[in-house]
């Protein structure tokens, strides 16, 4: 076992750094006693930096299991870039040959990026299972819970991957992650065992705030004026690409700041470089929906507003938690009107199948498939194929929602809550909190003062519009109605 000198040592050698960020060393002692680990690390501590150390202490492969193929390819880009040239992403922005030649000479990487659905395929788990894998990473591994039975079913057949691979190494790693959540990690992944390293959730750098409205003008009106104060950079998330393509337009309209918006309808081109401009600081706003922002490093983020209310607090500690990476002052703001959860409600309501709904497509499976199946019909079709009843399938969704509109009611409360809300979340992450202050957050009846927490910059004026026809038509079509 090295010692603590030893490994500091390595690191310095490796990649120059002269000591670990929290929860790092931790977490790499536990891998090198061998030991399967679920690291719950803050947002911004270096989770890459984990299972890029352990790879350097073995001959043996580092298979990561990715969520999203623009994060796979810019955590390879920035490998190969830090020298580790044997990197590879397998994901289905390779066409049939290239994806042929990845196969084929999978052994030859040391570092190999997948995403669960890649994983699924019969040739590449069976190139896989020649290989010889040191450590199998799962980031990202809320999105087991999160993403799992309604939206990417494939994150419940990591269980059997694990297993057929010959149960190497695993190593689960996420930024947020409830007691109860912990627990369906370990139940999803059949994983009892495994030794938990948690760190605490608090970003006590990130000033918390909820505003609050009884109509979309003043939300708006609210929005514009704090694009217009805010240092940036920064991002606003919501929930309806539509509305984030209207008001990126407005805000561009209005201000002359460097505005874009991102989200799963681009295509891959332009999301890359979206990312890559913002990254570069070429872009001050990016008005975004969930699909920006998961592995994006950006340090100096002053700023995460949120237009919708989230669906959960793990997707609002997600998100807000890109800002103040550097560890200097930022703020996360929500932006709440009355009754703005039906949004959510609505999503749940429009991705999860009805009992009628599975009951039909058990009943008449063999006709349905022969037609173009819908996202709920293949939803529905990956329990069946895996052996699911119909009862069965039923009793899950309703479980399901039945979750998920419990955590929304915990997102509500959050929001509503005149106690400190640190405090209301991280007793959700099962943490305490007693610490309260008037750079904490706005619950309590404290006033935070943004400019004397560096938040603020000189106002930048709104551009002169004679005729500001076009937008008021935005408004009025798109931001009453979302």
């Amino acid at each position: 076992m090295l010692s603590d000198t030893q490994l500091k040592e390595k690191l310095k050698h490796w990649f120059g750094f002269n000591d670990f960020r929290p929860g790092q060393k931790k977490v790499i002692q536990s891998l090198l006693n061998a030991k399967d680990t679920l690291a719950v690390l803050p947002t911004g501590t270096g989770k890459t930096l984990i299972y890029q150390y352990f790879g350097k202490t073995n001959n043996k492969m580092v298979l990561i299991v990715s969520p999203l193929i623009s994060l796979m390819q810019d955590q390879v880009d920035r490998m190969r870039y830090l020298g580790e040239k044997n990197t590879i992403a397998l994901t289905s922005s390779l066409n049939w040959m290239e994806k042929r030649q990845v196969i084929n000479s999978l052994s030859s990487y040391k570092y190999v990026y997948v995403s669960p659905e890649m994983l699924s395929n019969v040739d590449v788990l069976n190139a896989l299972r020649k290989c010889s894998i040191g450590l199998m990473v799962i980031d990202e591994a809320h999105c087991i819970n999160q993403w799992g039975p309604d939206f990417r079913p494939e994150y419940l057949n990591l269980k059997n991957i694990i297993s057929k691979l010959g149960h190497p190494l695993m190593l689960l790693l996420t930024a947020t992650a409830s007691n109860r959540v912990i627990d369906d990690i370990k139940e999803k992944l059949a994983l009892p065992q495994v030794h938990t390293i948690k760190y605490s959730t608090n970003r006590p750098n990130i000033l918390l705030s909820v505003e609050k409205f009884m109509d979309m003008t003043d939300k708006n009106e609210r929005l514009l004026s704090l694009v217009e104060k805010l240092t940036k950079p920064g991002i606003i998330y919501f929930s309806s690409k539509k509305v984030a393509d209207a008001t990126q337009e407005w805000l561009s309209s209005k201000t002359n700041f460097r505005i874009e918006v991102y989200h799963a309808d681009l295509d891959t081109d332009t999301r890359y470089r979206i990312q890559h401009q913002f990254m570069d600081d070429q872009i001050d706003i990016i008005c975004a929906t969930s699909a920006f922002g998961m592995g994006i490093d950006k340090n100096n983020i002053r700023f995460v507003i949120h237009y919708h209310v989230p669906s959960n607090l793990e997707s609002y500690v997600q998100e807000m938690g890109r800002a103040g990476r550097d560890g200097e002052k930022s703020v996360s703001i929500i932006l709440y009107k009355e009754n703005d959860e039906i949004l959510q409600r609505n999503f749940v309501d429009e991705t999860i199948p009805t009992d009628q709904m599975i009951d039909f497509f058990y009943k008449h499976a063999k006709q349905l498939k022969n037609n173009q199946m819908d996202e709920k019909s293949e939803l529905i079709d990956y329990y069946l194929e895996n052996g699911y009843s119909a009862t069965d399938t039923i009793n899950l969704f309703s479980e399901r929602k039945i979750s998920q509109f419990r955590a929304l009611r915990a997102m509500i409360g959050y929001v509503k809550t005149d106690d400190c809300r640190r405090k209301y979340l991280l007793k959700y992450f099962n943490e305490d909190y007693n610490n309260h202050n008037e750079n904490c957050c706005d619950g309590l009846n404290t006033q935070l003062n943004l400019q004397d927490n560096g938040l603020l910059k000189g106002i930048n004026p709104y551009k002169n519009h004679k005729n500001n026809k076009k937008w008021q038509d935005i408004v009025k079509t798109l931001f009453y109605n979302n």
